[in-house]
């Protein structure tokens, strides 16, 4: 499971995507209110964001915060590496390790060969889903969907 703090920041991501423009940045205040977020969490995640270099933030009256590189450059996997870590990927399904032993044919799990198929398929999706895509999408759906 992702973390809340990943959740916030795929949440904040993607509506900066959606809603910033490169002269244009998006204050804490508005990404907090728009997003029903507490206004200092989401400061101590977007700013971790900005050491991480997937945000640049401004200070100052028309200050805020942007994507570093464009949506299309930022994928799902970039993020949740940066907030949660690899270990989302590589934590086996039942145990708390990785589920690879020194001798890889001796699994530590009974379903790691089951698990391994959908954990494949999930990092594929992570790495291949840019904000971009997600961005556009929701304005697909915007009458249904709430960041």
């Amino acid at each position: 499971m992702l973390s809340n703090t990943c959740k916030y920041a795929l949440r904040a991501l993607i509506y900066i995507a959606k809603f910033s423009k490169n002269d244009h940045r998006i204050g804490i205040r508005k990404i907090s209110e728009d997003l029903n977020l507490s206004s200092p969490f989401l400061g101590k995640i977007l700013q971790n964001l900005v050491k991480q270099k997937v945000l640049v933030s401004t200070k100052g009256p028309n200050g805020g915060f942007n994507l570093a590189r464009p949506p299309e450059d930022i994928s799902l996997w970039d993020v949740v590496v940066n907030v949660d870590g690899e270990e989302y990927f590589t934590n086996c399904l039942i145990g708390l390790r990785p589920c690879k032993a020194h001798d890889s044919s001796k699994p530590f799990c009974p379903v790691h060969f089951k698990y391994d198929e959908l954990r494949k398929v999930t990092t594929d999706f992570y790495k291949e889903t840019s904000l971009k895509i997600i961005a556009d999408d929701i304005g697909k759906f915007e009458d249904l969907v709430r960041l």
